[in-house]
């Protein structure tokens, strides 16, 4: 069976952060590393085969994702937390590094594939949100899958239920200090005070939420336009996140856009989540804002989480970070074209044509080193 196993690596206690020309340095060192192995002996001289790594580097460490074929989840968790060593270990440069775990996280979208192969009468539902459902029963935000919906027709107003109902919502609200950058609490006095904390900090802990399941969704739409060897306006399969980006360049997002992509949005949420946050790099930055916030409403609607107060403080953050909507453009059919005018900028609005996606708007601005576009110049590293 095929397992994607994730590999938190970070730097050693005390040691600076990693500049972009660190960061640059310590990917192409993992990924030589990784790339140079075939196979893995799993415990009991299992073999574990590596399909494919993906590597993504952060000012604190790195995240890495690797497909194996394996006989069992614990071997192949085992087997790439021990090459996962052994690489840090070999290169100089990264020897200090910690391995800090190794594990494949049972999210619920790794699955479909599975569950949409079943056969008989125990066959899952066609609906993506019950089949969701069935698979995350009984679990939470802090587990190996994702909280499980209320599904249809059940009893409301049960007080097994409303019960079950609190505890996703006290899960939820609990990831909230890990938006490091960003302070739940509304300010004190004045309109914002009257949405109330706990409204904020349910938010912010769904914006943390979304992020983990943005990323692997986005992992998982890289992998299917790798296998089928195509982009998203010819992709067959089903697609989570990409499809939602501006179809009229749907042509243009192969494999290798998704990669870069997904290291946007990487390198967006670790500063969301480490306090590194100022401001917003790149237009492909704002649309992996849009597809997160996209991704917190449908997680908190899911769960009967997203009242009036929950979905103005989220409105809050997005007014917080975004500067401007000018990217909205993209989405108007009507409009082809005419955003991509370099005149546009004398009036105030950024150009958005796709080969300057990743392009920093300013010196001043930050885009992973792995994505910027590459006749941009050195990145700022906000020092």
């Amino acid at each position: 069976m095929t397992y994607v196993v994730t590999v938190d690596m970070c730097l050693p206690d005390g040691a600076d952060e990693l500049d972009a020309l660190q960061q640059v340095g310590a990917s192409a060192l993992l990924e030589h590393g990784f790339d140079a192995v075939e196979a893995i002996e799993g415990p009991g001289g299992v073999e574990v085969d590596v399909l494919e790594t993906i590597v993504a580097v952060h000012p604190r460490g790195s995240i890495v994702k690797v497909f194996v074929h394996a006989s069992s989840l614990e071997t192949a968790e085992d087997a790439v937390g021990s090459v996962a060593a052994e690489v840090l270990e070999r290169s100089e440069l990264l020897a200090d590094w910690v391995v800090e775990s190794s594990e494949v996280k049972l999210h619920i979208d790794l699955t479909r594939e599975s569950l949409a192969a079943a056969d008989g009468p125990d066959a899952p539902p066609s609906d993506l949100r019950a089949r969701r459902a069935r698979h995350t029963a009984g679990t939470g935000p802090g587990d190996t899958t994702h909280p499980a919906p209320r599904l249809d027709g059940a009893d409301d107003e049960s007080a097994e239920d409303d019960e079950e109902q609190a505890d996703l919502e006290a899960q939820i609200r609990a990831l909230a200090p890990r938006l490091v950058s960003f302070d739940p609490r509304p300010p004190e006095g004045g309109e914002a005070a009257a949405i109330g904390s706990e409204a904020a900090e349910l938010a912010a802990g769904a914006l943390v939420y979304a992020a983990e399941v943005l990323i692997d969704e986005l992992y998982d739409d890289v992998q299917t336009l790798a296998d089928e060897e195509t982009n998203v306006a010819e992709c067959r399969a089903e697609l989570w996140h990409l499809a939602e980006l501006p179809p009229r360049y749907g042509l243009a997002y192969d494999e290798l856009f998704a990669r870069r992509f997904l290291v946007t949005a990487i390198a967006l949420t670790t500063r969301f989540t480490d306090g590194s946050f100022r401001e917003l790099g790149c237009l492909a930055e704002e649309l992996v804002l849009k597809l997160l916030l996209q991704q917190a409403h449908s997680t908190l609607d899911l769960y009967g989480l997203l009242g009036d107060d929950v979905a103005e403080a989220l409105g809050r953050f997005a007014d917080e970070v975004y500067e401007d909507t000018d990217f909205e453009w993209l989405y108007d059919d009507a409009r082809d074209g005419v955003d991509e005018d370099p005149a546009l900028a004398g009036a105030g609005i950024t150009p958005t044509a796709i080969g300057t996606w990743f392009t920093p708007f300013d010196d001043d601005r930050y885009v992973h080193p792995y994505a910027v576009d590459e006749e941009t110049g050195p990145q700022s590293t906000h020092d």
